[in-house]
C-alpha cells in the first residue's frame, strides 16, 4: 500500500500512513468497502491518495474474477465459495448471482441477477432463466450473500430455491445448488438436503 500511496504526509512516511490506514479499517476487506470520502478523511490521505488506494483494490478484485474464466470446472460448493467469497463477503447489500454452467459443469458466465437491500433480494425465475438461456447454459448454481455475516438460510431463501428448481425442471436447466455466503462461512443447499 505504501507503494500505491507513494508519499507520506507531514510527520509520517508512506509506510506509516499505510499502516495507519490498515489499522483504522482493520482489514483489506473493510478497506475495499470504504467510500472515497471515508478514506480521504484520514489525516494525510486526501482525495488523490484515497482514489489510488480504492482503484488498486478494485483492480485486484477484477483480476481475481477475471482469472477463473479459463473454463473453470465446478465440482464442489467449495469451488464456488473460493471463487466468490473474496468479492461477496463484505458487500453491504444482498447480491444474487448465477454461475451458468455447460454440460461438463464448466463456468460459461457469472452474472449478477439482482441487488437487494440489507436483508433481502428480489429474484424472479424469469430473469434468472432468461440469462441462462441467452448464454446456452445447461445448469445453474445460484449464490447470494447475507451482509449480516450469518450464512443460515431464511424461510424466504428456501421458498425461492424451491421455485427456481421447479422452474428449471420445466425448462430443462438444472439448479445444482444454492449457496449462501456469510463472512467466511457458507451454506450449500445441496449439502444440507434442501434442494
Amino acid at each position: 500500500m505504501a507503494i500505491i500511496i507513494g508519499t507520506g504526509s507531514k510527520g509520517q512516511t508512506a509506510l506509516q500512513l499505510s499502516q495507519r490506514i490498515l489499522s483504522d479499517f482493520e482489514s483489506l476487506g473493510n478497506l475495499s468497502g470504504a467510500s472515497l470520502e471515508e478514506l480521504s478523511k484520514i489525516d494525510g490521505v486526501g482525495l488523490a491518495k484515497a482514489a489510488k488506494v480504492l482503484a488498486s483494490l478494485e483492480l485486484g478484485k477484477r483480476l481475481v474474477l477475471a482469472l477463473p474464466f479459463k473454463r473453470m470446472v465446478i465440482s464442489t460448493p467449495e469451488d464456488v465459495v473460493d471463487l466468490l467469497m473474496p468479492e461477496m463477503r463484505y458487500l453491504d447489500k444482498e447480491h444474487f448471482k448465477a454461475l451458468i454452467l455447460n454440460t461438463q459443469n464448466e463456468i460459461l458466465r457469472i452474472v449478477d441477477i439482482s441487488i437487494g437491500s440489507l436483508n433481502s433480494s428480489i429474484v424472479h425465475p424469469r430473469e434468472l432463466f432468461k440469462t441462462a438461456i441467452k448464454h446456452s447454459g445447461s445448469a445453474l448454481i445460484v449464490v447470494h450473500n447475507h451482509p449480516s455475516g450469518d450464512a443460515s438460510p431464511s424461510s424466504e431463501d428456501i421458498a425461492l430455491t424451491k421455485r427456481l428448481v421447479k422452474s428449471g425442471e420445466i425448462l430443462g436447466i438444472d439448479v445444482l445448488d444454492h449457496i449462501i455466503l456469510g463472512d467466511g462461512r457458507f451454506t450449500s443447499f445441496k449439502e444440507r438436503g434442501l434442494l
